[in-house]
């Protein structure tokens, strides 16, 4: 009894900081609420309204589609006061009974903000990038600021504070209708001081990060303090390209005084980032660590830990990280290599005056993420010729890009086969991938190039439908003709039937600097198969 006493008081003591510092939290959260609150309340908002500019009580039609092209003003207040919620929804980017052709994508969007008149937008970022949702995917998002419950509801309680007007709209820059825009914007009119500093966000990308340049993620002048980074990265080449350091410059040194020890040390993560949404840091999108293009997404808010400045602040990342051997110059496998891989982020901060322009944010296409891939469309072999007896058809929907996967069901497991003749023109170093769907009732396949055995089988069972892919070879293809092919070779226990979902083969293109090293150019890969 003595002993477990002693254990009890033990966990008292470690569990007791780290409750008191959620119980602050909510506090200071909360104490506001018990005592006065000077102002009144008022919205704006995309509920319907009559002519006469009164709320329609007899129409449920709340929301507006935006063409291509066009704005759509969300508020135009006149102050003072201060924006204290800001809620939107709208379609999403697939086909929907709605929006028979699918819809623009988040990142298609532009979300401006412009206090007071200023001459540059204190807020320009893309839609889904300000609320920490990267690559036009949606991502549900769970924090104290940003809130993006489901993936379809954006929520921002950011404080937005002005003195005689405000400003907000969306810009569609996509090639379809913004459908269905709902929208809230809550804000209290009430006095503002003159000291009271402006919120500002601006996004910035570089596709990919420049040698010899830190990525820059702030370049901010005035007075005033950094709140939060939203950062989104899709790597350019295998391995983790997590190792670079935030370095940031306060009042104009010459030296990065605040120093940090890794990208996601940075996003108070370790050892990597994995997927998890916290009240002041996060990870809503990861992908399958060190593979060729895996997209990440993080965010850090600095609500208890702002970075001040009272002159200048520069906020940049290395973009350091691990190499495979045929891509470092060294032809060895370390952790500290220069990389080039795709970043975007948005920074968000308050500051006395009119902010200091600075970032990229160009055109919707350019923000996409440019295609690395040579494809090969699973729609294209539905002929009975390049499968098995059974029934093959292309199969569209939500889960799988345009135009569609082919979706094979089999005869019996022996007829389960599907073969790929594809050709390659110009010999260089590229990655074989597949683009799979597993599912409850999909079978095992074993995949061959050439005659070749690839990797072990594949095992395309899975309680949920979901499209994932699968690398399988670092090569240098010669020019000419080439075959895969998926042959079954049973099936899970837990699986109804070996039917197999093929979406696309995928050439990645790997960095310049493998063409340039030309470490495996003359490797057999037929003999030596290897995957970095």
């Amino acid at each position: 009894m003595k002993y477990l006493a002693v254990l009890v008081l033990k966990l008292s003591c470690f569990c007791v900081p780290l409750l008191a510092t959620t119980d602050n939290l909510l506090a200071n959260s909360l104490e506001h609420l018990a005592r006065p609150l000077e102002g009144r309340s008022r919205r704006e908002s995309s509920s319907r309204r009559l002519q006469s500019g009164e709320y329609d009580p007899n129409s449920n039609w709340d929301n507006s589609n935006v063409a291509p092209g066009q704005i759509k003003v969300l508020a135009d207040l006149k102050g003072p006061g201060e924006i204290t919620h800001i809620w939107m929804t709208f379609l999403g980017p697939y086909p929907h009974s709605w929006a028979k052709e699918g819809s623009a994508n988040h990142q298609e969007m532009i979300l401006r903000m412009v206090w007071d008149g200023h001459s540059i937008p204190n807020v320009e970022t893309p839609v889904g990038e300000f609320f920490a949702c990267g690559f036009g995917k949606r991502m549900e998002v769970i924090s104290l600021p940003v809130v993006v419950d489901d993936g379809d509801s954006y929520n921002c309680f950011w404080r937005m504070p002005f003195r005689e007007s405000a400003r907000i709209e969306i810009e569609n820059q996509g090639e379809k209708n913004i459908s269905l825009l709902y929208y809230n914007v809550d804000w209290i009119q009430k006095p503002v001081a003159l000291d009271t500093p402006y919120f500002c966000a601006q996004y910035n990308q570089a596709y990919p990060t420049q040698k010899g340049q830190d990525y820059v993620v702030l370049d901010a002048e005035g007075q005033g303090h950094l709140v939060g980074v939203t950062l989104f990265v899709r790597s350019r080449s295998p391995e983790w390209f997590g190792e670079g350091d935030e370095k940031i410059y306060v009042n104009g040194e010459k030296t990065a005084s605040i120093w940090g020890t890794g990208t996601e040390d940075y996003f108070l993560a370790a050892w990597g980032l994995k997927k998890n949404s916290t009240l002041t840091f996060g990870t809503p999108w990861v992908e399958d660590w060190g593979i060729l293009g895996q997209r990440t997404a993080a965010y850090r808010w600095h609500i208890h830990d702002p970075l001040v400045f009272e002159k200048s602040l520069l906020f940049t990342f290395e973009h350091y990280g691990w190499l495979p051997v045929d891509e470092n110059p060294k032809g060895i496998r370390d952790s500290w290599n220069e990389r080039e891989d795709d970043y975007a982020s948005v920074a968000y901060w308050y500051q006395q005056g009119q902010r200091k322009s600075f970032g990229h944010c160009p055109p919707a296409k350019e923000r996409a993420l440019p295609s690395l891939d040579l494809i090969f469309q699973g729609i294209d072999f539905a002929e009975s010729r390049f499968h098995g007896q059974g029934e093959a058809f292309v199969q569209t929907g939500s889960l799988w890009p345009d135009p569609g996967q082919l979706f094979f069901k089999p005869a019996n497991e022996e007829e389960g086969w599907i073969e790929i003749p594809f050709e390659v023109k110009v010999k260089e170093p590229r990655r074989l991938i597949l683009s799979l769907t597993r599912s409850y009732d999909y079978g095992i396949y074993e995949v061959s190039l050439d005659g070749v055995k690839l990797g072990t089988p594949i095992d395309l069972y899975a309680e949920e439908t979901s499209l994932k892919e699968f690398h399988l070879l670092d090569f240098w293809p010669k020019e000419g003709r080439h075959k895969l092919r998926l042959t079954c070779v049973g099936k899970s226990q837990a699986s109804s039937n070996h039917y197999i979902g093929f979406h696309a083969l995928l050439l990645r293109e790997r960095r310049p600097r493998v063409r340039e090293i030309g470490r495996d150019k003359d490797r057999d890969w037929q003999t030596q198969p290897v995957l970095y």
